[in-house]
């Protein structure tokens, strides 16, 4: 007889959880053989188990003592953004780093098309890696929760939105829009405009709404001309480099959500004969080399980005090792500092 509710295929973790009235890292930490369980809900686990005849290959391969000892690292980007931007690599360094000490193996993943989405989830469905990092994540992105549902831990690099029910590493995105405002407006700024990056990333609106914050606490006002949307590219904060100067050329200067928007915007300034920074003082975001090469060096809001992606690696060894309650799934925001440079 069927159980009710229940679809065709092979049982889920979520319906062992439910035939044993515990949560999903319950079930998790039994078939891993965690201790942190009580003897009664291990016994309802193992019954559940038996009944519904799961018995998925990681969970084969954790009870008999081993693993794959791979980590998927997603990043959803091409070969050329991949390089081109030290943002990634220095995820990439700060992760890699710590998997190294674990005596884990880093499989880096690029994610360009749904083709190349639908041929990741199927590896994951194979159970070749223990876990996933997700470096860029848009808010519409459904892999996080995906991998969840096969019953892989995953951490995010950021989040999607505030309530964010997946494990993740941020950093203080609206402090750093709060931050370089409050530098400009001290430095006696009046007209502060913005290049955002994409605003369906959930950082890009946080570092948004800190640079509003940071016009309100300076007591300069809105204007909707100062914001310009930009996508983390260089040419993306070209374009909208341009987009501010046809609207406001009265601006005096710009916080722009990266350091390289803030290269793009810096050659068109110096194309339309803006020096910087004595008609138009300009902040990134990152700190990256990209803000100590370029000329003037660049005031930028330090993430420590290295860390993030050591942070991220620990974080799901952690859960690796013992999972959470998907309710009470691991996070952590790391703090970020202005660096003062002669651009601003």
């Amino acid at each position: 007889m069927a159980v009710s509710g229940r679809q065709t295929g092979r049982p889920t973790l979520e319906e062992v959880a439910a035939r044993a009235g515990v949560g999903r890292g319950t079930v998790s930490r039994v078939i891993n053989g965690s201790p942190k369980v009580s003897e009664q809900a291990k016994a309802a686990v193992e019954k559940a188990v038996a009944e519904l005849g799961y018995v998925p290959n990681r969970a084969a391969r954790a009870l008999a003592g081993s693993r794959t000892d791979a980590i998927a690292l997603v990043i959803p980007e091409t070969e050329a953004r991949l390089f081109a931007e030290p943002y990634f690599l220095d995820i990439i360094r700060g992760v890699s780093s710590e998997l190294a000490d674990a005596d884990k193996q880093l499989l880096l993943t690029l994610i360009r098309s749904d083709q190349e989405r639908q041929r990741f989830e199927q590896y994951l469905a194979a159970q070749r890696v223990d876990g996933v990092l997700l470096v860029s994540v848009h808010a519409d992105d459904p892999l996080p929760d995906q991998v969840r549902a096969l019953g892989l831990p995953a951490v995010l690099n950021g989040r999607r939105r505030a309530d964010e029910p997946v494990a993740f590493v941020d950093s203080d995105n609206t402090g750093a829009g709060r931050t370089a405002v409050a530098h400009l407006a001290a430095a006696g700024r009046r007209r502060v405009a913005t290049i955002t990056g994409p605003l369906d990333m959930y950082g890009a609106r946080c570092r948004l709404d800190g640079y509003r914050e940071g016009l309100a606490e300076a007591g300069l006002a809105a204007d909707d001309a100062l914001v310009a949307g930009g996508d983390f590219t260089e040419e993306g904060g070209r374009r909208a480099m341009r987009e501010l100067l046809d609207r406001a050329p009265d601006l005096d200067a710009v916080f722009a959500a990266s350091d390289v928007m803030a290269a793009g915007a810096r050659a068109v300034l110096r194309e339309e004969g803006r020096r910087v920074p004595e008609d138009v003082a300009l902040v990134g975001v990152d700190d990256s080399a990209v803000a100590r090469l370029m000329d003037p060096p660049l005031t930028s809001v330090r993430q420590p980005i290295e860390e993030m992606g050591r942070s991220m690696a620990r974080l799901l060894l952690a859960e690796i090792a013992s999972p959470s309650e998907p309710d009470d799934q691991p996070r952590q925001m790391l703090p970020t500092e202005l660096v003062v440079r002669a651009s601003s």
